[in-house]
């Protein structure tokens, strides 16, 4: 595989996929030639939206709902995309929230469903669609991480505590499953253009020693770098136009 891969007769899974970072990323995928399933939670009509465009490039792909913090949504998630597209080879973590919230402001309960739907959603997809992979000893995972894993942030400590476990899992998986055929990366963007950050745009664009915000397409190209690269995997690529180096 190139830089730009190949990946026809593939199926990926996009999580958080109807809109902003998850949105370009599925449609990079099928462009490279996948069949993509586009996961959302409560945003149907915007994922139904994505499946046609991809449909539009001849490529095939389908809506499918669930909240990926849920065992028994993702198992149900697969099934549905195993029946429509067929098992997944390609898996893309990309679903979050981020609730920003200052220490003082901080619930319980707002941590604890920041790290169910960051973090253990990425264990959950995972461990669904395993098998498959290891079966055809083939496979490519790519976790949606944040600078926030390393850095400061803008959103919170539950943030940071969700992207880092993120990267810390990314590192275990890829260790264990390399010799499997199955590479396991993170793509860790900050300050992205999407509506997360759309009321403060102005503000935080001139944080960045680019002078702009990222792109989801931005985002995606280092998705299709990593899953187009064989040697790769354990890795975090940072995309986040200068304004750290880790």
């Amino acid at each position: 595989m190139g830089i730009v891969p190949d990946l026809t007769g593939r199926v990926a899974l996009v999580t958080g996929g109807s809109r902003g970072i998850g949105r370009g990323i599925a449609l990079a995928l099928a462009e490279a030639g996948a069949a993509v399933a586009v996961n959302y939670r409560a945003e149907a009509a915007q994922a139904d939206a994505v499946v046609a465009a991809i449909r539009a490039t001849g490529r095939n792909a389908v809506a499918v709902g669930a909240d990926v913090s849920s065992a028994d949504a993702v198992r149900r998630m697969i099934d549905t995309v195993g029946a429509a597209l067929g098992p997944v080879d390609l898996l893309v973590n990309n679903a979050g929230i981020a609730v920003t919230r200052g220490l003082d402001d901080l619930t319980e309960a707002e941590f604890d469903r920041t790290i169910a739907v960051n973090l253990k959603s990425v264990f959950l997809c995972i461990q669904a669609v395993l098998g498959h992979m290891r079966a055809q000893r083939w496979g490519r995972i790519v976790n949606i991480s944040s600078g926030a894993a390393r850095g400061t942030g803008v959103i919170g400590i539950h943030y940071n505590a969700s992207k880092a476990g993120m990267e810390g899992m990314t590192r275990g998986y890829a260790a264990r499953l390399v010799r499997e055929g199955i590479t396991v990366n993170a793509v860790a963007p900050s300050l992205i253009g999407t509506d997360m950050v759309a009321a403060r745009a102005a503000e935080l664009a001139a944080k960045v020693p680019l002078g702009r915000l990222g792109t989801a397409a931005e985002v995606a190209q280092a998705v299709l770098m990593v899953v187009g690269n064989d040697y790769m995997t354990g890795q975090t690529i940072q995309v986040n136009g200068g304004m750290h180096f880790i």
